[in-house]
């Protein structure tokens, strides 16, 4: 993983242990999602390309179940993400 994690989870309350566990997952798909569309962009070998696009949505996907779990365990975190989308429809309408 290209990223720190940025928590200790020895210090986490075993409550929110699941959760943590989840977001720290995300971030690991989002990182490996920026790698491999970085080096898809850097590439001029078409083949390079398309294989490391198609990886780059399954991990796409890997984020999307990471966050259904997510979503079943923290219902804050559905709360939020509601209130986000509405600011954001919001600001651009």
């Amino acid at each position: 993983m290209l990223s720190k994690i940025p928590i200790d989870l020895k210090n986490v309350k075993q409550e929110d242990l699941d959760k943590e566990i989840l977001r720290l997952g995300i971030i690991a798909e989002l990182d490996a999602i920026n790698l491999y569309e970085q080096l898809a962009n850097m590439t001029e070998n078409e083949d390079i390309k398309k294989v490391l696009m198609d990886i780059a949505n399954e991990e796409k996907t890997h984020v999307g179940e990471f966050l259904a779990l997510l979503l079943k365990k923290d219902e804050e975190q559905v709360k939020e993400l509601e209130k986000g989308k509405e600011e954001v429809e919001e600001l651009t309408e």
